[in-house]
């Protein structure tokens, strides 16, 4: 699956975004400099880290002036360290600033996204090659596809897009339905949709796993509940896929991959994931000095 997010999507975003910092009288301190004056700067990586939101970043440029060549150095999914470029912006300079805030917010905080999740690959992978890792839906408002396609930048796969991609019975909707009757009507009006049942208890996997769910999301289990959960949802389903969720940190994710778990979701690498460290620095000025 592509790493890149759907581009009008990108588009509207940042848009978006950049009205918010020029409605409605547009970027007053540019407006003292020199409107004629060219410059090539680069954003640089201030920490390691995984990139991602190119194209965010190439939007943010071209939406305010289409003549600011951008030329991408670190594709999404590149890891760098300290000091790498990781993009060049050549152009007039009072645009080039202009967009500059637009282009590392977007940048830096899908960077921190990738980031985050490939450290989380990297402890799951560290232990077992079955097992991969997922995001949630508990993502920014208006940003969950861009954050998503960080996450598989970073080498997490996607969970659900949206409550249309497939059946997640909860604790919530299980106060109203059983395991069973909910599995059977959602395989009935939804032939060859993903149904998941979340269970926080063995009785609840025994249910699930009887009535031939595609998956149990055990929630809030340790590594050893899980363990003994993944078995017990076999030995009834052999085909069903086990997943855990619940307070997942990277501390703990090596715990739950080494139990055999076939997906482990984690919500923090989109709701907690801090921004990677970039900056646009001014390499070359209007006069060509340095």
């Amino acid at each position: 699956m592509s790493m890149r997010p759907p581009t009008h999507v990108v588009a509207d975003l940042v848009a978006r975004t950049l009205a918010e910092d020029l409605e409605p009288l547009g970027d007053l301190t540019a407006s003292l400099l020199d409107q004629e004056a060219t410059a090539e700067l680069v954003i640089v990586a201030r920490e390691p880290g995984v990139i991602a939101g190119q194209d965010c970043a190439v939007a943010a440029f071209a939406q305010v002036d289409p003549t600011i060549e951008v030329h991408v150095v670190a594709d999404d999914g590149t890891s760098v360290e300290p000091g790498a470029v990781v993009t060049r912006v050549t152009g007039l300079l009072a645009p080039i600033l202009s967009a500059e805030r637009t282009a590392l917010n977007f940048l830096g905080h899908l960077s921190g996204v990738a980031t985050a999740t490939a450290r989380v690959v990297a402890a799951v992978e560290a232990v077992s090659t079955t097992t991969r890792v997922l995001d949630t839906r508990k993502t920014t408002p208006g940003l969950r596809s861009l954050e998503k396609a960080a996450v598989r930048a970073g080498g997490g796969r996607n969970h659900r897009a949206n409550l249309s991609d497939a059946i997640l019975l909860k604790d919530n909707h299980l106060g109203a339905i059983s395991i069973d009757e909910a599995v059977r009507r959602a395989k009935d009006r939804w032939p060859g949709r993903n149904v998941e049942v979340e269970c926080d208890s063995i009785e609840q996997v025994v249910e699930a796993a009887t009535a031939k769910a595609t998956a149990v999301l055990l929630d809030n289990m340790s590594p050893g509940e899980a363990g003994e959960a993944a078995t017990i949802a076999r030995s009834i389903y052999p085909g069903i896929l086990v997943e855990v969720s619940g307070g997942i940190t990277l501390e703990t994710v090596a715990a739950y991959a080494a139990v055999g778990v076939d997906l482990i979701s984690v919500g923090a690498l989109t709701h907690s994931a801090p921004n990677l460290d970039l900056g646009l620095d001014l390499t070359i000025d209007h006069h060509g000095g340095r």
